[in-house]
């Protein structure tokens, strides 16, 4: 979480709850009209997925989704 974020947050809850409810609304208005079908990665997402790819990250086409009890035998 970036500094800001946590500036953010701490500022956030020196408010009283009325207007934590409300800068929460408008902050959720803003990432909706960000990404609406949440799709878009942050670049700590990217940065975790480039991790697991290159971890033996497993691609889900490649597992035998119909005999998993066997593989795990």
């Amino acid at each position: 979480m970036s500094e800001l974020v946590k500036d953010a947050a701490r500022l956030m809850d020196m408010l009283p709850d009325e207007d934590k409810n409300f800068a929460y609304e408008f902050i959720k208005k803003l990432v909706l009209a960000w990404d609406p079908d949440f799709t878009k990665v942050t670049a700590e997402e990217a940065e975790r997925i480039a991790e697991a790819e290159a971890s033996g990250f497993v691609d889900e086409k490649d597992i035998d989704w119909d005999h998993l009890e066997s593989a795990l035998q």
